[in-house]
């Protein structure tokens, strides 16, 4: 059941923005923290990667938003929402300055798309952002995803190896030929799963892989 949110208060204070900010910064994933190599583009799949249905079967359109616009609900009153710390990453990625892109082969592009645009996510500052501004490149479309990586390679003129892919279909490894580095999500993304698969990504390519100690971030460009 999807959690109703209070309602908005008032403007916080810059002391109360600066604890926010630090609250968000400790909920980022401890590999965005822990000062070592890091790709230059992150992708994700969509289904059962960063949201738990499949949106071309499971999601009946037209599709609505809450009020929050934490999750929509479809024709038949179905809610769909984001896996709970997947707005968490994606945050953390826009504020490290990370690209991020999307690699879906559903066959309902334009609706995968509308529930982008419908989901919010916190911006900080109890500010919320339309999901689809959290992207940069996005690949939506039924057949192979070493199609969908030869154009996202075009797109960004990056190197294969500097990027770094999850997704839950164990056949989508097939971009490894390329020198994509593919993490295998079991069961939706999370801060975990992440970090496991950052590091998987550093080990592939030669990067260290033990951690510093996490350097304070407040004052440091993000």
């Amino acid at each position: 059941m999807v959690k109703k949110l209070s309602k908005t208060g008032p403007e916080p204070s810059s002391s109360a923005s600066s604890s926010s900010k630090q609250a968000s910064i400790a909920n980022f994933p401890s590999t965005l923290v822990d000062s070592l190599s890091l790709p230059k583009l992150v992708v994700f799949d969509l289904d059962y990667t960063l949201w738990p249905f499949w949106v071309d079967t499971h999601v009946t359109p037209p599709v609505k938003a809450s009020t929050s616009h934490d999750h929509v609900k479809d024709r038949i009153g179905e809610s769909y929402a984001f896996y709970s710390e997947v707005p968490s990453i994606l945050y953390a990625l826009r504020e490290r300055g990370i690209p991020v892109g999307v690699a879906s082969r559903t066959s309902s592009p334009e609706l995968a798309r509308e529930v982008l645009r419908l989901l919010h996510i916190p911006d900080g500052d109890a500010k919320k952002k339309k999901a689809v501004e959290f992207f940069d490149h996005m690949e939506i479309y039924p057949g192979s995803k070493i199609t969908h990586f030869n154009k996202l390679q075009r797109a960004t003129g990056l190197r294969y190896e500097e990027m770094l892919f999850f997704d839950d279909e164990a056949r989508n490894k097939n971009v490894e030929t390329l020198g994509v580095h593919m993490h295998l999500v079991r069961d939706g993304a999370n801060r975990a799963e992440f970090d496991n698969g950052m590091r998987a990504w550093r080990a592939r390519h030669g990067h260290p892989t033990k951690r510093d100690p996490i350097e304070k971030l407040e004052g440091r460009k993000m």
